[in-house]
């Protein structure tokens, strides 16, 4: 309300000067015209032009563009400055943040809150700048953080890292540093470490062995054989398919296609690691 008070003011004041400024120039104008001598045949002219309207800043389009933005929910401004801290990837002030994107920060104290404690914020409590989930800050140190993982970790994890940090990963992958493999449940992308100092040689005896060796087709009697084995699954396969009974979904597996570049033997295979096993295929 405090601005658009201040915007009604700056136009009133606006109108009173331009009126005043008409008065002025048309009495000057007047005057001028009465004092000068005319000759005696000419017909009355008046040689005085007529006033231009004088021309002011007008600022208002860039006002209201302010208001609206201090207007808009918490959570609108919170997304305006976080944008601008992740894509310069610099510390910014409440100040220069009010400079930057017309979020005024300190003046709306749901927003400094808001800054204050989301995730991918930081606040040294004088500057606000954007926290990726991991520290890294080129290609060297994104390979020492991959390479920590020997599990593999989330490329979604990493994309926020600092800016071309995926064309870094292709890079990796490229030169044999790391693998891209995608998930075979949700389709996204995990960078695991391959390490050049650690050569692995295989055995051909190995290699038969893991290409003849058959698994069951449905998922009851693969998580059975890993109880066995005292292995947890890490699906529940029953518990999915109750599930399905009761919502009206069949319940029964999909045939799974075979794939051609394996053994003919393999009941299932690991056809969603084609990367890996390259080497293994070749050699």
């Amino acid at each position: 309300m405090a601005l658009q008070e201040k915007l009604d003011r700056f136009n009133k004041q606006q109108e009173k000067c331009q009126s005043m400024l008409s008065n002025i120039a048309a009495k000057s104008s007047s005057s001028r015209a009465a004092a000068a001598p005319k000759p005696a045949s000419a017909p009355p002219f008046s040689g005085a032009r007529p006033s231009a309207p004088v021309k002011f800043s007008n600022d208002t389009e860039r006002l209201q563009h302010i208001n609206s933005i201090r207007k808009s929910p918490v959570g609108a401004q919170m997304k305006r400055v976080i944008d601008i801290l992740f894509q310069t990837r610099q510390a910014f002030t409440p100040e220069q943040i009010n400079e930057a994107c017309y979020v005024d920060v300190n003046g709306n104290r749901d927003v400094f809150e808001g800054l204050r404690k989301n995730p991918k914020v930081y606040y040294d409590g004088k500057r606000f700048s954007y926290k990726a989930k991991h520290d890294v800050k080129n290609k060297n140190e994104l390979l020492v953080l991959i390479r920590k993982f020997i599990e593999g970790i989330a490329v979604i994890d990493l994309k926020d890292a600092y800016p071309n940090v995926m064309e870094d990963l292709q890079a990796l992958k490229a030169a044999g540093q790391i693998w891209l493999l995608s998930n075979f449940d949700s389709q996204e992308d995990i960078a695991f470490p391959n390490d050049p100092r650690v050569p692995i040689k295989v055995d051909d005896d190995l290699k038969e062995l893991f290409r003849s060796i058959e698994l069951p087709r449905d998922m009851l009697d693969i998580e059975k054989d890993l109880q066995k084995n005292g292995m947890k699954p890490a699906t529940n396969t029953a518990k999915r398919r109750a599930s399905a009974q009761v919502q009206g979904f069949s319940a029964k597996p999909k045939p799974k296609q075979k794939n051609k570049e394996f053994s003919k033997k393999a009941k299932l295979t690991n056809a969603h690691l084609p990367d890996l096993f390259q080497n293994l295929k070749n050699s």
